[in-house]
């Protein structure tokens, strides 16, 4: 593993700080029932910073005159890697991880005194983990206990996740090739689930096919609980049953992505079951896509991050209006918020490690400037379910399109192109199987 991006990561957090220390723990093993763990996933932050894979990991940096990049892990312990499998221990992690120094996990509460001793100020997230909280206290207080010996304790605390969420907004050359990569194999999952598709089978018998294609080429999670919506429940925006029979003449909303090295994708497609958009499927899905086309459009350096959405929203309200499902003028539809029976979420959010991604969308009062490097979804929607006003050839009609969009020096790189997604492409790819 090139490790390059994990120290240049560390030495601009450093710089960043500017003086003091930096506390971050790595998340816990979580036991899922009786003796049985969870697969075990690294903290996102943690892992931006040191690519470090094993769980009890404390990373701390020190930032000022001297700095320096100081881990906390397992030692080897041949028993246990019998049963469990490698741990890398001080040594082996400092080598392989470009860090410092490494410590043993044991010697951490011990060490960590001496570690914000005279620093003028601790970067720690207070607040996300109350057990941490306490072991942060605990070492300041041990400090405080010292003034006598002339110790000080930093008089000042920084939100750690909140500098490195500024960070993490903006992906860097790694982040970007991993993030490519892994739509490529989302998109390949879909396309698999469309030629998969058929009258009769059940959700879950599609789901299974892009999971296999995900973790066949490399992947090593899905990004996400993964829906696969047919009929009525691709009205339900966070539908994950997934274990009902589709039935012919119905839409299917997958919206299913995977996590490579830590890094998220997220496609949604909506297609037929049985490989034809019939009239009134056509006339929805052709309005959300020609809604996505303009939010991409307006994807570039220097606007905000609500002006693809209001692109989006401005075609979906006279498309709603069109399909007569509303009346009144566009800018009427807006302004009361009528449209959200049909369109009730944003177009677009943050994408990185975490598929809900880190980093604020406003600063201040003002929504946030787009720059080059940040990675957003645009994924307009339109959800129509029975009603007394809604012509029943529209009833159950749920379409969702999903992209990941790269901000780029002139406007955008979508990243998820391989994912089928005109009208006559997905009825060409789900016809090579069912011709």
């Amino acid at each position: 593993m090139d490790i390059t991006p994990f120290v240049d990561r560390r030495a601009r957090l450093i710089a960043r700080m500017g003086e003091g220390v930096a506390i971050l723990p790595t998340a816990t093993e979580k036991t899922r029932n009786r003796d049985t763990p969870y697969p075990y996933r690294a903290d996102s932050y943690f892992h931006y910073l040191s690519g470090f894979p094993e769980p009890e990991g404390v990373l701390v940096l020190i930032a000022g005159n001297t700095p320096q990049s100081i881990l906390f892990c397992r030692d080897r312990d041949p028993d246990k890697e019998i049963w469990d499998g490698y741990r890398y221990g001080p040594e082996g992690a400092k080598e392989a991880f470009g860090f410092d120094e490494t410590y043993s996990i044991s010697q951490l509460d011990e060490k960590l005194p001496e570690l914000i001793a005279n620093q003028p100020a601790l970067w720690h997230s207070l607040g996300f983990e109350p057990e941490w909280d306490t072991r942060i206290g605990k070492a300041l207080n041990a400090v405080r206990a010292q003034s006598r010996a002339g110790k000080r304790a930093p008089t000042a605390i920084h939100d750690l996740r909140a500098a490195l969420d500024e960070m993490r907004l903006v992906k860097d050359s790694h982040e970007i090739a991993l993030m490519r990569r892994a739509a490529d194999i989302a998109a390949a999952g879909h396309r698999r689930a469309m030629r998969a598709a058929a009258p009769g089978r059940y959700e879950y018998e599609i789901e299974a096919e892009f999971l296999h294609e995900f973790r066949r080429q490399g992947s090593q999670f899905p990004a996400y609980t993964s829906i696969v919506a047919s009929g009525p429940g691709a009205c339900v925006l966070h539908y994950i049953n997934n274990d009902r029979q589709m039935q012919d003449g119905e839409l299917v909303l997958i919206d299913a992505g995977c996590e490579l090295d830590g890094y998220a994708s997220d496609i949604t497609r909506t297609f037929p079951v049985n490989g034809r958009y019939s009239g009134p499927q056509r006339d929805v899905y052709q309005l959300v896509l020609d809604a996505q086309s303009a939010a991409i459009a307006a994807v570039k350096p220097g606007v905000h991050f609500m002006t693809p959405h209001e692109a989006a929203l401005k075609v979906l309200a006279q498309g709603i209006i069109d399909l007569k499902l509303l009346q009144g003028s566009v800018d009427s539809v807006i302004e009361s918020e009528s449209y959200k029976r049909f369109y009730m979420h944003r177009t677009s959010h943050w994408l990185g490690m975490d598929v809900h991604d880190v980093g604020e969308y406003k600063t201040g009062d003002d929504w946030r400037i787009l720059v080059p490097g940040m990675v957003l979804t645009i994924e307009p929607g339109c959800y129509i379910r029975p009603a007394d006003d809604v012509p029943t050839a529209f009833h159950n009609i749920g379409v969702r399109i999903e992209d990941d969009a790269l901000v780029t020096l002139n406007g955008c790189e979508i990243l998820t192109t391989a994912a089928p997604k005109s009208v006559a492409d997905v009825e060409a790819v789900m016809a090579e199987v069912k011709s």
